[in-house]
């Protein structure tokens, strides 16, 4: 919680001042006596009164504690829609996605996952898509036209290697393109990009590594989110010589999450459709939303005054009445 005007907390020294106070003429001994029969009676009404005596004052000194932090400007921060936003997905088509770990193979489930996603974001934020294998290749550059992203997921077909590095370089740089001219009037730090990158194994082609690419990512300040797709059990058959080979295809979660963290994104697994497509529903939330401060004085307000009108009642309620 931040505060419009922190200065003013220096009035919580009236309920404290209260408290301290209250405590003092509860402590403090009465200055005459008088004479009561019965002192058992006068026990039994003491203590039942002294309880609703403590409960009146702490609602009135709760009052005026939430009144002090009002007039503060309490602020908290809150998910709010982004003005614009561009996000680059970015999706392994090696050789690998053909395997079935993932039903009803790890590209089917790929492609039903950016469906939604695609489907689901707002439709202020542009959406571009990237496929990779060798090469990465731009299928369709950012844009708020959903029927060209749906016919550009549906065309995704397998390659062969896994250039991961360049993959994240190109995403970068087609958010870079995407944004130019928003980076151009206000500023680098303020273009709203980011770059999710989908994969299920390791680098195997490419001319930069994977961290040479996150680096390129961190320098630009676009955050790389990553999704390690597979178990460690995924196989594929790959024929090599006219003799079939069954491929262990694990994803390389290790490399992916170290992305993440140098560009400053997150990381997700998924091992079956279901998860993949609540990380990607999540990411949805990520990228067309961000938090920005919503000042809450209203329901400071609100809630004293509500605490006030219940200690005005009980008071009233418990108050001794003459026969």
């Amino acid at each position: 919680m931040s505060f419009g005007s922190p200065l003013l907390l220096a009035t919580l020294v009236v309920p404290l001042g209260g408290l301290l106070a209250y405590f003092w003429i509860a402590r403090k001994p009465p200055h005459g006596s008088i004479s009561f029969p019965n002192l058992a009676v006068l026990a039994s009404v003491r203590g039942r009164s002294s309880w609703k005596r403590h409960l009146v004052a702490a609602l009135v000194l709760s009052t005026l504690l939430l009144l002090c932090v009002g007039v503060a400007r309490p602020k908290v921060l809150r998910a709010a829609p982004v003005d614009r936003s561009t996000v680059v997905l970015v999706v392994d088509v090696s050789v690998s996605m053909n395997a079935v770990d993932v039903a009803p193979s790890r590209l089917e489930a790929a492609r039903k996952a950016i469906r939604s996603f695609v489907d689901g974001v707002p439709s202020q934020v542009k959406v571009g898509l990237i496929a990779f294998s060798d090469d990465p290749v731009v299928l369709v550059s950012p844009t708020n036209d959903k029927e060209a992203l749906r016919s550009a997921i549906a065309s995704l077909a397998p390659g062969y290697g896994t250039a991961i590095g360049d993959a994240v370089a190109r995403g970068v740089e087609v958010v870079q393109l995407a944004t130019g001219e928003e980076g151009a009037t206000k500023g680098a730090a303020t273009k709203a990009g980011a770059v999710v990158l989908l994969s299920d194994g390791s680098q195997t082609r490419g001319i930069l590594d994977p961290l040479q690419g996150a680096d390129i990512a961190r320098q630009a300040g676009i955050p790389v989110y990553t999704i390690a797709l597979g178990t460690p059990e995924g196989t594929v058959t790959i024929n090599r010589g006219g003799i079939d080979l069954v491929v262990l295809v694990p994803p390389d979660r290790l490399t992916l999450a170290r992305i993440a963290e140098a560009t400053g994104g997150s990381t997700f697994e998924a091992t079956d459709a279901d998860r993949l497509g609540e990380v990607y529903k999540q990411l949805g939330r990520v990228v067309s939303t961000e938090e920005k401060p919503r000042e809450v004085t209203a329901a400071f307000v609100v809630v004293a005054a509500t605490l006030l009108a219940v200690g005005i009642g009980l008071a009233g309620l418990w108050a001794p009445r003459l026969p």
